[in-house]
């Protein structure tokens, strides 16, 4: 099954389990993040991405300058623990992305706004073994365009399904979902941002990027 073909079912089963009231607004939300991205302000290949240095899982300083010090480095940014569709695609990636990039020289590391706390529980639940870095204030996010403020109308229904914001990450400013492939001199070579946070970059893409450097 392909990281889709999963998200794909999620996206079904969004219908059947959320009652519609709810189920209304989260496709709204969705479609609203969509029309609303600007692609002109993302990051792109050739951008080059200022050193940073973000505690992972367990309150350690990770650095990019370490990420990229034996190859180039696949940052992953996601929403956050409570987002399903970020989980999953977690997981994607730990079985069928980490095992191949050691062999590149290649490291991965997720990104979100969530406290470390967050961090933590999303690292423990789906069993990764790559580092979980919290970007608290979307400090490194906000630098590469990927940011965007969720619109207040939106905030009860999501707080009701158990992502409020302001609890998990302090405010209520997310980053879209994105994957940047950065090279040893910390230059982007690959960049696919998901304004529509239910589709993510399949693992095998993100290979290839990587074994054509």
């Amino acid at each position: 099954m392909t990281l889709e073909q999963g998200l794909s079912g999620i996206r079904a089963s969004l219908r059947e389990v959320a009652p519609a009231e709810i189920a209304d607004v989260l496709v709204a939300h969705q479609q609203d993040l969509v029309d609303s991205a600007d692609p002109a302000k993302f990051a792109g290949p050739g951008a080059t991405v200022g050193d940073f240095t973000l505690p992972d899982a367990g309150g350690t300083g990770v650095s990019l300058a370490e990420l990229t010090a034996e190859g180039p480095a696949v940052l992953v940014f996601y929403r956050g623990q409570w987002c399903p569709y970020c989980n999953l695609t977690l997981r994607a990636y730990q079985a069928e992305l980490v095992p191949e990039l050691g062999r590149h020289g290649a490291r991965l590391a997720a990104i979100s706004p969530q406290l470390p706390d967050g961090s933590t529980a999303t690292k423990e639940a789906n069993a990764l073994s790559f580092p979980v870095l919290s970007d608290v204030g979307n400090v490194v996010a906000r630098e590469l365009g990927l940011t965007f403020t969720v619109s207040e109308d939106v905030r009860p229904t999501m707080s009701g399904i158990g992502a409020d914001l302001a609890k998990h990450n302090g405010e209520w400013e997310l980053a879209h979902p994105a994957v940047l492939v950065v090279d040893r001199e910390r230059v982007i070579r690959f960049a696919d941002v998901h304004p529509d946070y239910t589709t993510r970059t399949e693992p095998a893409r993100i290979l290839e990027v990587v074994k054509s450097l």
